[in-house]
């Protein structure tokens, strides 16, 4: 049972996981600061941190579509993700400089721009490194990596903060370090050759992918319209009164459960069938939202927290190895490329109205317009998304 659990994953594998772990330790290392740093220091808006996060998001995942365009159409994927992971180590550091909300603006986007030019190859990469009935958990290992570097990130954050006491754009300057850790890990992949003879450069045309797998991106746009920046998640922790490092400590803890769930998850799709996992993901998803919106407690929060980084991992490993179901091998970056873009844009207009709502209307009426998305994605993933997608594409 043990070597079934595990069978199916190779080097490859086990490296792309450890590039996500450093990447992520970098990234979250600023994530959970970053809002207080635009609101307290540089004394920007709600609305303004929904516009920041909500163009981050969406300039991320809609330039994986094209980054996994490319990949594929020049069927190299290693030096597209290897070019994003170095700009998104060298980016990060210039947050930190940012004197206004604009430059801060600048920075987060170019951070965002090159993990977006890194990602669709670097799923590509993931997707082949393993067979078809293993792939939800190639995902799922490298969901690990991510989110436990999300874990540790946040930790090194507090760390910090409570020993040397540095001022917060210190934070951001030593995201440098494990930011190139994860350029050195992606350089030692080793990328196979292409499927079949590649004598000229390979289409990838929109009319290249399958009715199925339209439907199911038309699905993941309302589901994405759901996803709105955690920043609102923590902006709700610190505005009912929780310290700053305890508010980071909830966060990294969302961030553990998100690991322990993605491997677990991905395993479950492979052995169930992906569908009735996911949505089982967007179960805990709704739970959690309608506990934002209504409790004021810490310990609830922190229970919500848990639910929240169910849904992320279960999200991230599942998510993905649906969208490469219904693609052919050589359009793998391609269509996990385009499946992040969806998501980027609804991720974008998600947080413009959260932000919004945040503002003018009220707090809680965030979460009730995530819950009223999810639901509604929920329903139509169940109609229109088959349990299993059909051996080829």
């Amino acid at each position: 049972m043990k070597k079934r659990y595990f069978s199916g994953l190779s080097k490859n594998t086990a490296l792309l996981t450890l590039t996500s772990f450093f990447a992520d330790i970098s990234t979250e290392m600023l994530y959970p600061i970053f809002p207080v740093f635009l609101t307290q220091q540089l004394h920007a808006s709600g609305g303004v941190v929904g516009l920041i996060e909500g163009i981050a998001t969406a300039t991320q995942n809609i330039v994986q579509g094209f980054s996994g365009w490319y990949a594929d159409r020049i069927q190299r994927r290693k030096p597209v993700a290897l070019l994003g992971y170095t700009l998104a180590a060298l980016a990060k550091p210039l947050i930190g400089f940012s004197p206004i909300w604009q430059t801060a603006l600048g920075a987060r986007f170019l951070d965002r721009f090159g993990t977006g030019t890194r990602s669709a190859p670097r799923d590509g990469l993931i997707a082949a490194s393993a067979k078809e009935e293993s792939r939800g958990k190639a995902f799922g290992l490298e969901g690990i990596g991510d989110n436990l570097g999300a874990f540790v990130g946040p930790l090194v954050t507090v760390v910090l903060l409570v020993t040397l006491h540095p001022a917060l754009r210190t934070i951001f300057y030593l995201t440098c370090i494990p930011g190139f850790l994860a350029v050195f890990m992606i350089i030692l992949v080793k990328e196979g050759k292409p499927v079949g003879i590649v004598t000229r450069a390979v289409s990838v045309r929109l009319s290249s992918f399958s009715r199925a797998y339209w439907v199911y991106l038309a699905i993941t746009f309302v589901i994405g319209m759901s996803m709105f920046s955690t920043s609102f998640l923590i902006l709700r922790t610190k505005e009912l009164g929780v310290p700053l490092t305890v508010t980071i400590l909830i966060y990294a803890g969302f961030n553990l459960v998100a690991a322990l769930a993605s491997y677990p998850a991905g395993y479950l799709a492979d052995l169930l069938g992906r569908k009735w996992v996911f949505v089982v993901g967007l179960t805990t998803l709704l739970a959690s939202y309608l506990g934002f919106a209504l409790t004021t407690n810490l310990l609830v929060l922190a229970v919500l927290f848990i639910l929240y980084g169910v849904y992320q991992g279960m999200f991230r490993a599942v998510g993905k190895a649906m969208a490469t179901d219904y693609v052919t091998p050589s359009l793998r970056a391609s269509g996990v490329g385009w499946y992040a873009s969806v998501i980027g844009v609804s991720g974008l207009v998600a947080s413009i109205v959260a932000g919004q709502l945040w503002d003018k209307l009220s707090h809680p009426s965030v979460f009730v317009f995530g819950i009223l998305c999810a639901t509604l994605g929920t329903i139509f993933l169940m109609i229109f998304v088959p349990n299993r997608a059909p051996k080829t594409a």
